[in-house]
């Protein structure tokens, strides 16, 4: 069974003009980059994001500034997970729930996906993503 969701140790070179981090396709980012977005100036501490699963996106999460917490759900188990490290990427393939929350008041989150946008592709309604991946079984 492939992997539904992991955590990427980052290799960031550093120098004393400041850091730096790169990303390539099977070094450290297991797709090509079609698309990147980031999240940021959350307001209250209750915000929610995500809250969804992609039929085909997969995703890189990475905590640029601040932390946030990640809700996971395959359908067939769930995890959390705390972003604070930026030298750290949480990894999400296609067919995962993902409920991003707790984000701090400095938090930036950028995230990377091998899909461009695409409505249709996304399943908002959790009860249809659990019907969907109960028939993948």
């Amino acid at each position: 069974m492939e992997k539904k969701y992991e955590i990427v140790k980052l290799n960031a070179f550093c120098e004393p003009r400041g850091s730096l981090i790169a990303f390539q396709k099977n070094v450290n980012c297991p797709f090509d980059v079609k698309r990147c977005f980031y999240i940021f100036d959350t307001k209250k501490s209750d915000t929610l994001r995500g809250v969804h699963a992609n039929k085909h996106s997969e995703f890189l999460l990475v905590v640029i500034s601040g932390s946030c917490r990640v809700r996971i759900d395959t359908g067939f188990e769930k995890a959390e997970v705390l972003l604070n490290n930026p030298m750290e990427a949480l990894y999400l393939n296609k067919m995962v729930w993902k409920e991003m929350f707790e984000f701090s008041h400095n938090a930036v989150l950028m995230v990377l996906s091998n899909e461009l946008y695409d409505e249709k592709e996304y399943i908002r309604d959790y009860k249809t993503f659990l019907d969907l991946v109960s028939d993948k079984k």
